[in-house]
């Protein structure tokens, strides 16, 4: 039974060089799609009270904060439930953030991704550090207490020493989440098609990891998934869910979602979506390999890693018989814990090659 939720804004004023995301720089369709959005919630929500709600993008704070409380008043909630917006520090005031407080957002993620100006600018970013630290000052005037930053690493021009000082500015905000993520070009963004010069390659890639990773352990943040760090408490429920490979809705262009043990997406074309948001343009329901596979390669990905016994007992198998030379191959890379394995620091920085050989 899904208990929570993602709905894709797929809007933005602009492609960062880097984006692979779906979304459009069409404002006049914003008000059109949101009550298409509206119809597919109205058809295909089943009313269960959902623990988790985030919206993600494109750029959700495009939208004013009245249609943002027309898709939160869809949905019955179970208490305490995790409801989450993502922002970009050019599109916050601090009137527009109270207002998402007063309807209901409890948690931000805000694409910051680095505090050097003039990467910001080759990144293709509209904002500079000190909006930055703007959105995070009136995000916490207007009452929010769980506050999540992005942090991009191997950026065209980063060093190491540039990456230690972007840490000592997140860890000046005194915010509560830090997601970092390594710059993957992908065939779809810009850069895909023209890279930019002077990127980090893997070796310093890795290197930044382990500083980024070494710098938040000792200042009260914990990695608790590959690409993840949080203060003790703030977790994002949402995005373990999918982690421990838990079912949930996904709404709007392009969205995803697994029900019932069927994995769907919909459409990416954004008029066809408007004119048809009901029908998922794809689904396909798992074999029980399928889903081995993903609680294997999903559950690696926490730091808490997974649970054997769990395994064993669902899919009704022996899984160090199974995995035996898998495990003997990179037992230098993996940790054995209580209730099974995870991946050292190590294995995370070559976790793809891993995780692979388990497929």
């Amino acid at each position: 039974m899904p208990k929570n939720v993602y709905i894709h804004i797929p809007f933005c004023k602009g492609k960062c060089k880097y984006c692979s995301f779906i979304s459009y720089n069409k404002p006049e369709f914003l008000t059109g799609y949101i009550y298409s959005l509206l119809k597919e919630i109205t058809e295909n929500y089943r009313g269960e009270q959902i623990n988790t709600l985030y919206l993600g993008g494109g750029t959700p704070s495009l939208v004013p904060a009245d249609l943002i409380k027309k898709i939160i008043k869809k949905f019955n909630y179970s208490n305490g439930c995790e409801i989450t917006l993502e922002i970009n520090p050019d599109d916050s005031s601090l009137n527009y953030l109270k207002q998402l407080n007063d309807i209901g957002i409890n948690r931000l993620s805000i694409g910051s991704q680095t505090f050097d100006n003039d990467i910001l600018r080759i990144i293709g970013r509209r904002h500079n550090s000190d909006q930055i630290y703007n959105t995070v000052t009136d995000a916490k005037k207007a009452g929010f207490k769980n506050i999540s930053l992005d942090f991009i690493y191997g950026l065209p021009n980063q060093t190491i020493t540039k990456i230690e000082s972007d840490i000592k500015n997140f860890l000046n905000l005194d915010i509560q989440h830090i997601s970092t993520y390594g710059l993957k070009i992908e065939e779809e963004s810009i850069w895909g098609k023209n890279p930019p010069d002077n990127i980090p390659n893997d070796d310093m890639q890795a290197d930044m990891y382990e500083i980024i990773n070494s710098y938040l352990e000792k200042n009260e943040f914990k990695r608790y998934e590959i690409s993840n760090f949080a203060k003790a408490g703030y977790e994002s429920r949402h995005n373990l869910n999918y982690w421990n490979n838990s079912e949930y809705y996904g709404f709007g262009v392009a969205a995803h979602g697994y029900i019932d043990g069927v994995r769907y997406y919909n459409t990416s074309n954004l008029e066809n979506y408007i004119n048809n948001p009901v029908k998922h343009e794809y689904g396909h329901f798992l074999t029980e390999q399928e889903r081995l596979e993903e609680d294997i390669f999903l559950g690696f990905r926490k730091t808490t890693g997974i649970n054997i016994s769990e395994i064993n007992n669902k899919y009704t198998i022996d899984f160090n018989k199974k995995y035996k030379n898998v495990l003997a191959k990179y037992k230098d890379y993996l940790v054995k814990t209580e209730n099974g394995y995870a991946l050292n620091i190590k294995g995370i920085l070559v976790s793809n090659l891993i995780l692979a050989e388990f497929l």
